[in-house]
């Protein structure tokens, strides 16, 4: 079971942490344990409840009925709200909760359902990237434990499989070398990157996960890749991620390169002229319609 504080909740519900202890001592809505040493803290009930507390309120609920409710009818109403609300908000609280429950059925229904109605690729932008930042920050925390972590890991990733499976490339279209480096293990943005570079009838060379140099030399002299992209999320790290950089640029001088992730966005890099650095892995998006209107043109 994970712990808590209050500003955890308050960052994971959007509730101020101020406006959580007026809640705590007028309805008792919440009934923090405490530490050997009196320090204050929160279960994953706690956080489950105030989630569903925040999503009724959201949605008109005053709050003295909503700590009245009991806990079953409170779930039902949550239930009904996420099953007909098309808000983002609304739906990032629900796979929350969905993660802290680790209810596989549920999350898949949620994300099902918003695919459904917005697409995949909108779902991914506006529900699935900002509900992941959210639990992300608290994965590095210690808030939350790594089995939700990889728990909701996975099932993104099914989803972006059987999504990426689903497009068809084109046989005018170019070839993407898609790879992490070696000891890289967070392979979501780049499966999302497939995903959209194989959705406009591009070639995608998957080799995911830590990849080796000497394999990543023999894929590129074999299939001779456009493009290639990475995403460096924790890996090469500090000054060990320019010399990375640098030998891409110069191993694959004649390849254009993209690179992303928290170890080049906002650092102080310095990118060859054959290298483009994409704050967010949706920016491929605009390279992608660059590439498309070469083709048409020629």
């Amino acid at each position: 079971m994970s712990t808590y504080s209050i500003k955890d909740l308050e960052q994971l519900s959007g509730i101020k942490a101020h406006t959580l202890r007026i809640w705590e001592q007028r309805y008792n809505l919440l009934n923090p344990k405490r530490t050997d040493t009196n320090i204050r803290y929160y279960d994953d009930s706690d956080l489950k409840l105030i989630l569903n507390v925040a999503l009724l309120n959201d949605n008109g609920f005053k709050i003295s009925k909503i700590a009245s409710m009991a806990p079953e009818l409170m779930r039902e109403e949550v239930m009904k709200l996420t099953d007909r609300s098309l808000t983002h908000d609304d739906q990032i609280h629900a796979l929350t909760i969905c993660m802290i429950e680790m209810d596989e059925d549920r999350f898949d229904k949620v994300l099902t359902t918003n695919i459904i109605k917005i697409g995949f690729e909108q779902t991914m932008l506006n529900i699935i990237y900002p509900f992941l930042a959210k639990i992300g920050v608290l994965w590095q925390t210690g808030a939350i434990n790594p089995a939700q972590e990889h728990f909701i890991s996975n099932l993104v990733r099914q989803k972006l499989i059987v999504a990426i499976d689903g497009q068809i490339p084109s046989v005018t279209g170019k070839k993407f070398l898609l790879f992490l480096p070696e000891g890289e293990l967070h392979e979501i943005s780049l499966l999302f990157a497939s995903y959209l570079i194989k959705s406009k009838g591009h070639k995608v060379i998957y080799l995911g996960q830590s990849t080796p140099k000497d394999d990543l030399d023999a894929v590129y002299n074999l299939l001779e890749p456009e493009y290639l992209l990475t995403v460096m999320t924790t890996l090469p790290a500090g000054e060990t991620a320019q010399g990375y950089v640098d030998m891409l640029s110069k191993k694959f001088s004649k390849s254009q390169i993209f690179v992303s992730g928290y170890q080049v966005v906002g650092q102080d890099m310095i990118f060859p002229s054959n290298v483009t650095q994409f704050n967010y892995i949706r920016d491929i998006k605009d390279v992608l319609e660059e590439i498309g209107e070469e083709v048409i043109e020629k």
